[in-house]
């Protein structure tokens, strides 16, 4: 691949527009300079016991009991910062942790400051950052002036009254230990103080080691402290020199933050200052410049940086290539790869990542699955992301015998597996109804202790179910049971119902009597469900049973608990017994439209229509909003019993409601009408709706009816057919038949036979 080459635009300057502050810095007056020791005694025996190598415990007790807090830190400021001092730290932190847990003695924040300054000079650094972690947190009994919420800035006061040149490098030492303590050991406020504690020495010209300023800068650029870090960096230039590492640390930061002309800026003043940028500085503005979708500057800065001998790497080549994917330049990317391939470089899981990803997202599977093979003929292993874009990509792509022989194989090989991309993986089998490759995959999962989502699960047994599948659904629930996975209600209820729908109900009992064994809680969705199953057995005494049941328990019995029990009883024929259930349905308040409808149905198909009709006008009397089911159950009776001018009737009411009239309100018309042999009626009822009067009008409806998505069904075809038959317009009946590509094993045996 040609890359072009200019010169870098003019460098943007380096300003920070907005100061950070993470907390108010009250300023506690200075403590005055300690006055000479009054009791001289009392001096001379805190000298003899803090400078003996060993811990007097009896005159330390007699001691204590003469002393306070600010006599102590008096005498001991005034025999620390002696120049003939001969304190022993070891005995002096013995002393304190003595006093302190056997006294409750208090100590000054000033005291402490000085034993831990006594503590660096004697190089006992351990002791000293423990004696710090306690101070910063609280743990030690020390008398505080500031609340806990600006004990840094107390500490870091305290820490820099020592400002003599002999004890200048115990107060940087201790800033070093400050700084890396907030960033690591208190995480939550950490970098704030950590900032305040660095600004307040930076105030006196006193800066930490160049190694902790890496390391605070590093820290707030990988924790993502941006705004902090671009402070830092402010801070740190009034009084460090910065180098190569500071400079690239502050460029990443800025290229992170999405500043990349700050970032070049910085890049400029840097190379302006005679530090020459190394190739990870190239690749933190080749990275900014990528995400920005610069590419061209980007590969202009891989020009320079090949001009000033740093050479490209492997995250040069692959910071180019993620962003030449993202813009969908899939073309550049090769070039760009063969050119890595020519400098000796393999791509690593990341590239190889990208590459994937990339190809997988715009449909050229090909490409992604030789980069998968290349990938595995270099020695690289993929990772979670890899398997994840190649699995995705190919159940997007509908390529799922492939899908599922990557994923077998990743299964089988025994690698370790992100559950999280293998159950997506099991979830698209599912969507495109490979159930027998999800469930196959499921119980793999299962076996090494990756437990499904719930909707994963209740996806997985409706979706065997619907299959037939009920054995295998059943089995995994029980397998979720011995797991210690066991499924939750919604699953439990998916297969109690497709387990209803296919198998006679004894062997439901007999189920669900395991599952009960097994901690399964039935509810009232469980309950209507077996309701529904002993209902369409007409073992409706066994649906009342039930009903009993649920009382007992609690379960209160809902619309949809009447509804079935009211349809089970009118289907065999005990419309007496439905109609007492409806005033009992009425009475607790649960009767809907759909109660309603049932009822009617009932009335309608034990042919007491006109019941129907009284109840349908006391629905309509109470202004009760009426659905389709409603008038297509009365329009369907109307039609049985040739009742054309009171369907018709109910017809046009429903569509003056805004009711749509259905599949169903069409084919009882034409039925009603054909049976009684009034085609020509017919023909001016499709007169009104298409304006022209003749059969043939009748495909039009239908095609108008489908456009509106109302598919006719078998029912209507038979019955304008019969219509065409009767009329002996056989020619016409035969056209149409072909013409809607309609299957003869529809064909009722009345219509084959006027043909």
């Amino acid at each position: 691949m040609e890359l072009r080459r200019l010169s870098i635009s003019k460098p943007c300057s380096f300003l920070i527009k907005r100061p950070l502050s993470c907390v108010p810095r009250p300023q506690p007056p200075p403590p005055p300079p300690p006055p000479p020791p009054s009791d001289h005694r009392l001096l001379d025996r805190v000298s003899s016991i803090l400078s003996n190598s060993s811990f007097k415990y009896p005159q330390c007790r007699s001691l204590i009991s003469l002393l306070s807090p600010h006599d102590f830190d008096t005498m001991f400021y005034s025999l620390a910062t002696s120049p003939s001092s001969n304190l022993n730290p070891k005995t002096a932190l013995r002393f304190f942790h003595f006093a302190s847990r056997a006294f409750n003695f208090q100590f000054t924040l000033r005291s402490y400051c000085l034993l831990v300054r006594l503590l660096l000079l004697s190089n006992l650094n351990s002791p000293a950052r423990l004696l710090l972690i306690r101070l910063i947190d609280g743990n030690v009994p020390a008398l505080y002036a500031l609340p806990p919420t600006n004990r840094h800035v107390e500490i870091a006061m305290a820490m820099s009254e020592f400002s003599t040149a002999s004890e200048r490098a115990a107060v940087l030492q201790a800033l070093d230990i400050l700084v890396h303590l907030y960033c690591t050991q208190f995480k939550d406020s950490g970098f704030c103080s950590a900032i305040d504690v660095f600004e307040f020495f930076s105030n006196k010209a006193m800066f930490p080691s160049l190694k902790t300023c890496h390391f605070l800068l590093n820290s707030l650029v990988e924790a993502d402290q941006l705004d902090k870090s671009y402070r830092l960096f402010e801070l740190l230039s009034r009084g460090v020199s910065p180098d190569v590492y500071l400079f690239t640390s502050a460029i990443q930061a800025f290229c992170k933050g999405g500043k990349v002309d700050d970032a070049i800026g910085l890049f400029s003043r840097m190379e302006a200052l005679g530090i020459a940028p190394n190739v990870v500085t190239y690749n933190n503005v080749i990275h900014g410049l990528c995400k920005s979708r610069r590419l061209e500057e980007a590969f202009r800065f891989m020009d320079k940086m090949v001009e000033n001998n740093v050479n490209p790497s492997l995250t040069t080549y692959g910071a180019l290539l993620n962003g030449l994917i993202k813009l969908d330049k899939f073309e550049d990317a090769n070039c760009v790869l063969k050119e890595m391939y020519s400098k000796g470089f393999i791509p690593n899981q990341v590239i190889y990542n990208i590459l994937i990803d990339g190809y997988c997202k715009t449909g050229s599977l090909s490409m992604a699955l030789n980069l998968w093979d290349d990938m595995l003929s270099n020695g690289g292993t993929p990772n979670s992301v890899t398997i994840n874009s190649l699995l995705q990509g190919l159940c997007k792509s509908n390529h799922f015998e492939h899908a599922e022989q990557v994923f077998d194989k990743m299964l089988s090989s025994g690698s370790s597996v992100d559950h999280v991309v293998c159950f997506s993986v099991i979830h698209s089998l599912c969507k495109n109804s490979r159930f027998d490759s999800a469930l196959k995959f499921t119980i793999e999962m299962l076996s090494r202790n990756f437990r499904p989502s719930d909707n994963l699960i209740t996806t997985l047994v409706v979706g065997l179910c619907k299959d037939g599948k009920h054995s295998e659904a059943t089995r995994l629930w029980f397998r979720l049971w011995e797991k210690g996975f066991a499924a939750n209600t919604m699953t439990s209820n998916a297969l109690i119902h497709g387990v209803c729908e296919s198998c006679n109900m004894q062997e439901v009992a007999k189920l669900l009597k395991e599952m009960v064994e097994r901690g399964l809680v039935l509810d009232r969705i469980s309950c209507n469900t077996l309701i529904f199953g002993w209902c369409k057995e007409g073992k409706v005494e066994e649906a009342f049973k039930l009903r009993d049941w649920m009382g007992k328990k609690g379960i209160l019995p809902d619309t949809y608990t009447y509804n079935l029990l009211m349809h089970g009883l009118c289907r065999l024929g005990k419309v007496d017994d439905a109609v007492k259930l409806l005033e009992e349905c009425r009475k607790h308040g649960l009767a809907d439209v759909y109660t309603h409808g049932v009822m009617i149905d009932g009335y309608c198909k034990a042919n007491r229509t006109k019941e129907g009709e009284h109840l349908f006008i006391e629905l309509v009397t109470k202004k009760l909003q009426l659905n389709f089911i409603v008038y297509n159950t009365l329009i369907r009776a109307y039609c049985t019993n040739a009742n054309m001018i009171g369907a018709l009737g109910l017809c046009c009411d429903m569509t003056k409601k805004g009711i749509q009239p259905t599949c169903t309100t069409y084919s009882s018309l034409i039925h009603g009408m054909c049976n009684i042999g009034h085609v020509e009626d017919a023909k001016d009822l499709l007169d009104q709706m298409r304006m022209e009067g003749n059969m043939e009008e009748a495909t039009k409806l239908i095609c108008e009816m489908e456009r509106k998505g109302i598919v006719p069904d078998a029912v209507t075809y038979n019955a304008l057919t019969n219509g065409f038959c009767k009329d002996r317009k056989w020619a016409a009946s035969s056209y149409y038949m072909c013409k809607r590509g309609m299957m003869w094993t529809t064909l009722n045996g009345s219509i084959l036979t006027l043909l």
